[in-house]
Order: structure tokens, then C-alpha cells, then sequence
């Protein structure tokens, strides 16, 4: 819709967080009558300036009058299942996310990234690349600020590089980036998705379905879920996607041969060209992070940056200088030489098994906290090979004990930061490393997981 067709729109906004608070807000100043409405109690300040701004709302649950729309928008921390949104379709009233909603009103190219594990670090080195190329760029999406807080500063020549959650795909209808890229898939946040994978799939697939040929798909070659998905929906489109690769050489898109990060892309920034020009862009011992993850993130990135043409030495300086995300493999001090390293944004199991993976050194791993279904099956090799103590923490410690515990040489049970902290100590020697990847949510002892890996720090700096 344009700022036109927006215009007198009754519109409910379901979800009072910072993504439904910003697409309220972006509607109203386009004309549209807005209504949010709120199931919890309002936060502090949350209702200030609404009147001004002409949105009315309630909070403390949803009455008949949130019915009364043209459409809803949602937050994506409100599920589709939700009786209210369920009401909604069932009376053919349309429900868009708010990256849709935002989407209409954006001028400049979209870059949007997602999977289940990297996209947030990928989402902020592309963000280096383009701050290092001198570009005009807004960084949004489950990152940050929302999509819709950005929309009135974005001009035609501002890149929108836009971190993208499958809950923020759910209820798009035209959402479509220049740039798409799927890191990989694997189970997550199966509870919004009927413990179905496959209907959590579908969803991240959503990212590219509005995409033409003139734009371009990137994607993980070495995820299998992935890569049997892509490759036969682009050939019925007619879709040159580009693939990225750490375990074999491509035709196309980026890989690893002999150590070095190989680029074979188009001579001109149009996917469908035929000229096909491939460099060597790097030694990847040069790249800034660490670990096989952190590869795949890294040609994505290098991908996603020469598709907006960004030049190869930048690209090359930006993978070399980029230091890393707060709470994914944060290294915050050292103490009597053993580092301590705040993963707290390892929320799922594949996220700690990438983790794991990027140590030589022996572990000892904090894990817990509020469990979603997790099978801790695939960390049992790892785990051998390179932790050497395991402390559970929070609701699900016992579990983690359970199931990985006989795999290590040492185990503790916490029920504070504070106290798996001092377990910690009592099992690392000089050499070791402490981290802290939970594989769980934070929510049975803090709000979110930044609130998790910010106690690990304060605690960690005041050893």
C-alpha cells in the first residue's frame, strides 16, 4: 500500500513492544486510525504522546472493538494461534507483520537476512561493510530499533539491511528484498509451529518468495534442508540463487579453496548477467572471526556487499576488522589465564554446538535456562572432545547434567549466575576457557538474553 491507500484505514496493531509500538506510530503519521491493543499492562511511559498522535488503545486484553479494522498489524512476539488474531482471519480481515506493513512505505533496497543461527552477526558486519564503504545505511528487524522507526529517514540510496526472525515472515504478502539471505535451518522456536519443522521451514523460506531474477538469493549449498528447497523453487522461477560453500568448490557465489575465501560472481551487479569473473578475495586465516560458523557468515556478508556494490578492498578491510556482536562469542576478560566468553545468545543447541566448535582449548560450559524441546544429542561428540566441566544452570540445569554430564569429566548444578560462575572457577586451570552458551532461553531467571549475558559480564569484571 502506498502513504494514500494508508490513509483513513481503520488498522488494529496487536502488541505493545517495540515493533508494534513503531508500526502504530509510522500508520498514524500516514493518516491511518490506529488502535493498539495489549493483553499485558502498559510499561512505563509506553502511553505517552498517544493522544497527540491520535492512537487510541487498551491494554489488559482485547475487546470486540479491535475487530473494527481494515487489517491488523502484529508484533512478532504474538503468535498467529492467538485467539484474537484467529478471530481476525476467521472474519477475512488480513493480518500483515510489521516488516510487511513497513516494506510499503520503504524507498531504499532491502537486504534481509535470516536463519536460525548467524544472523544476527551477519546482519552486523554487513552493517561494517557498508559503514566502512562510507554508505548510507539503517540497520533494523530484530536487531535494534524496528523497520518502521527508520521508514522517514530512508531515502532511495539508503540500504535497509534488515535482520529478519521467522516470526516476522509469518504474515508478510509483498515483502521483497534486493538481497535475501538464508544461513541455515535447523529446530528453533518450534512451539509457534505446532513442534512441526517443516512449517518453521516454510517460513524462513517466505524471505525470498516475492523476489524476481533481477534480484539475488543467497544461500547455504552445505545446509541440506536449505539447499533442497532453493535449488528447484528457482529453477521453476527462473532465479540464479548464489550459494555459499565451506566444503566444496562452486561454479558460482562464494567458497573456501586452499584456505583462501574465493568470490565468482557477475562482472556487473546484475545477478542474471552471464559473465561470471571469480577472485580471491582473502586468506581465510585473515578473517576477523573465528570458528566454521563464522565462514558461512563471513561469504554471505561478502555476497550480500558486492551484489550493492561495494568495492573488493573494502570488503576485504571489513571482513578483517569487524569485531563481533555483544553476547555471541564475546571474549570479556581474563583472569588468572583463563577466558571467560559470554554466548549468551546461544539460544538454541546448533547455536552452542557452532560455539563449541570454534575452541581449541578446553571448555567449561554454562548451559540452561528456560528449555524449548531442546535434544542435546548432537553436542555429545563435542562435548568429549572439548569440555572438560559442565555446570547447569537455571530450570533446565538438571536436564543439561542429565543428558550431556557423562560426556565430561567434571559437572555442578546452579541456580544463580553468581554461583555457576564460582563452579567455574573451582574447574578451569590456566588455558581454559569459561563460556557461557546456555542453549535455552533466559526467560526462567531473566528478561531476555542480553540481561543473561550482561550479568555473566558484571560478574566476570568484578573477579
Amino acid at each position: 500500500m502506498t502513504t494514500k491507500e494508508i490513509a483513513g484505514k481503520k488498522i488494529t496493531v496487536v502488541g505493545a513492544a517495540r515493533s508494534g509500538l513503531a508500526a502504530a506510530k509510522l500508520l498514524s503519521r500516514r493518516g491511518a486510525s490506529v488502535f493498539l491493543t495489549e493483553n499485558g499492562p502498559p510499561g512505563f511511559g509506553i502511553t505517552e504522546g498517544f493522544a497527540a498522535e491520535g492512537i487510541r488503545y487498551e491494554f489488559g486484553g482485547h475487546t470486540d472493538r479491535t475487530l473494527d479494522a481494515d487489517f491488523f498489524v502484529l508484533s512478532p512476539g504474538v503468535p498467529t494461534t492467538a485467539d484474537l488474531v484467529q478471530n481476525a482471519l476467521s472474519r477475512d480481515i488480513p493480518v500483515y507483520s510489521e516488516i510487511e506493513v513497513a516494506s510499503w512505505l520503504c524507498k531504499g533496497p532491502i537486504i534481509a537476512i535470516t536463519g536460525s543461527n548467524g544472523k544476527t552477526t551477519t546482519t552486523a558486519l554487513v552493517a561494517h561493510l557498508f559503514r566502512t564503504a562510507s554508505r548510507d545505511f539503517v540497520v533494523a528487524g530484530n536487531i535494534g530499533f524496528a523497520f518502521s522507526d527508520h521508514i522517514d529517514e530512508i531515502g532511495d540510496d539508503t540500504a535497509v539491511v534488515l535482520e529478519v526472525s521467522s516470526f516476522q515472515l509469518d504474515h508478510i504478502a509483498s515483502f521483497r528484498p534486493k538481497v535475501s539471505v538464508l544461513l541455515n535451518i535447523t529446530p528453533d522456536h518450534l512451539n509457534r509451529y505446532e513442534n512441526n519443522f517443516d512449517l518453521y521451514a516454510r517460513s524462513k523460506f517466505r524471505v525470498f518468495e516475492n523476489q524476481q531474477p533481477i534480484d539475488w538469493l543467497v544461500y547455504n549449498h552445505d545446509d541440506e534442508v536449505v539447499r533442497d528447497f532453493v535449488e528447484p523453487w528457482c529453477a521453476e522461477r527462473g532465479i540464479r540463487p548464489w550459494p555459499i560453500s565451506i566444503k566444496r568448490e562452486l561454479e558460482r557465489g562464494a567458497f573456501i579453496r586452499d584456505g583462501r575465501v574465493v568470490l565468482a560472481l557477475p562482472s556487473t551487479p546484475d545477478p542474471t548477467s552471464s559473465m561470471i569473473v571469480e577472485e580471491e578475495l582473502m586468506s581465510s586465516g585473515d578473517l576477523a572471526l573465528r570458528g566454521q560458523h563464522n565462514l558461512y557468515n563471513s561469504l554471505a556478508a561478502a555476497i550480500a556487499a558486492r551484489a550493492m556494490e561495494i568495492r573488493s578492498d573494502v570488503v576485504r578491510e571489513s571482513l578483517m576488522s569487524f569485531e563481533g556482536v555483544p553476547h555471541r562469542l564475546e571474549n570479556v576478560r581474563t583472569v588468572h589465564e583463563v577466558t571467560y566468553v559470554n554466548d549468551s545468545k546461544a539460544t538454541n543447541v546448533n547455536a552452542v554446538w557452532y560455539a563449541l566448535e570454534s575452541f581449541s582449548e578446553p571448555v567449561v560450559l554454562i548451559a540452561g535456562g528456560r528449555d524449548k524441546g531442546n535434544d542435546y544429542g548432537p553436542l555429545e561428540r563435542l562435548v568429549s572432545e572439548k569440555v572438560k566441566g559442565i555446570i547447569g544452570l537455571g530450570e533446565s540445569g538438571d536436564k543439561v547434567i542429565a543428558d550431556l554430564g557423562s560426556f565430561a569429566e567434571q559437572t555442578a548444578r546452579a541456580h544463580t549466575m553468581e554461583e555457576a560462575i564460582q563452579y567455574a572457577r573451582l574447574m578451569a586451570v590456566p588455558g581454559d576457557v569459561v563460556l557461557l552458551s546456555p542453549a535455552c532461553a533466559s526467560f526462567d531467571m531473566y528478561n531476555n538474553y542480553e540481561e543473561r549475558g550482561e550479568d555473566f559480564k558484571h560478574i566476570v569484571q568484578s573477579l
